[in-house]
């Protein structure tokens, strides 16, 4: 028997079609916003945990330079260390280059300095290029520490990562690039 065209009967299947996909989604939605919404959940929570394991390693960096400027100078501060070995490296030699690199503000900057300068870990300079600015530069006895707790950082940090492939650290590389740009 074959319905036709004018018998309600003949939406039938549809109708068992449609009240399947409402009950597989009460709201309603069609099979395509359904996966669209499991794929949205899905990224939500892989952002989440990104988000909680990127915690975890600041937690851990921190502690590594807290570490790092006690071997350096028992009094030395965390961003001391880091402006010391910005300095050390050539990236930031000037109050207004560390700003920049480091994002925190001229009184800490400041601050850190006369500290550097104290300890006997970094020497102001007049800039060869303009007369009128000083240039930071890390005294032989800050370049011998630093090495020091680098190597014990680094150390722990290697081993770690000496597990993984060439390929899988290169990945790992690229994806933190794109993350910090």
């Amino acid at each position: 028997m074959s319905a036709r065209p004018d018998d309600p009967s003949a939406d039938a299947p549809n109708a068992v079609a449609e009240a399947s996909a409402i009950a597989a989604d009460p709201a309603g939605a069609a099979p395509d916003e359904t996966t669209d919404a499991a794929a949205d959940e899905a990224l939500d929570q892989a952002v989440v945990r990104v988000e909680q394991e990127l915690g975890r390693l600041f937690a851990r960096i921190r502690v590594g330079w807290r570490e790092a400027a006690s071997l350096v100078h028992p009094d030395l501060q965390p961003l001391g260390y880091q402006m010391l070995t910005t300095i050390e490296s050539g990236r930031a030699t000037t109050a207004g280059e560390i700003i920049e690199r480091l994002q925190t503000d001229k009184s800490a900057v400041s601050r850190q300095v006369r500290q550097l300068e104290e300890l006997g870990l970094v020497e102001s300079i007049r800039d060869p290029d303009d007369r009128r600015a000083r240039r930071l530069v890390a005294t032989q006895l800050a370049q011998q520490r630093i090495a020091l707790a680098r190597g014990r950082y680094h150390g722990r940090i290697a081993d770690r990562l000496r597990t993984w492939s060439a390929e899988d650290l290169d990945h790992f590389a690229e994806l933190l690039g794109a993350l910090g740009h």
